[in-house]
């Protein structure tokens, strides 16, 4: 399983980069990367102020989980689910941890 953890690991890394090189910063706002080999836990982040305004919040939450990927948070439209498919994780390894518990077995996805 650890190679396969490595696997997933270097995926979730490559998408995030993508993703927060897509998202871009600007001199108010910047989309930060929160890569947390150790525990397993990886996040995008917007943080800033725009018109006064506070910017905060988390774009995209990952964890890998027993051999699983676990998407905590999505803000995306398309779903980051579909990327990670996309990129070789099987979906019965992909947890839609943002929905509830009793819903994920209607999925394709995998359960806890």
């Amino acid at each position: 399983m650890d190679s396969l953890t490595n696997q997933y690991r270097q995926i979730i890394k490559k998408i995030l980069e993508e993703y927060a090189d897509f998202l871009g910063n600007d001199e108010q706002v910047k989309v930060e990367l929160v890569l947390d080999e150790k525990n397993d836990r990886y996040l995008l982040v917007e943080t800033g102020w725009e018109n006064g305004y506070r910017i905060y919040g988390t774009l995209l939450h990952l964890d890998l989980i027993d051999g699983k990927v676990c998407i905590q948070h999505d803000g995306t439209e398309e779903g980051i689910a579909n990327d990670l498919v996309a990129a070789g994780i099987p979906k019965s390894h992909i947890i839609l941890g943002f929905k509830a518990p009793e819903v994920r077995k209607y999925t394709e996805f995998a359960v806890f």
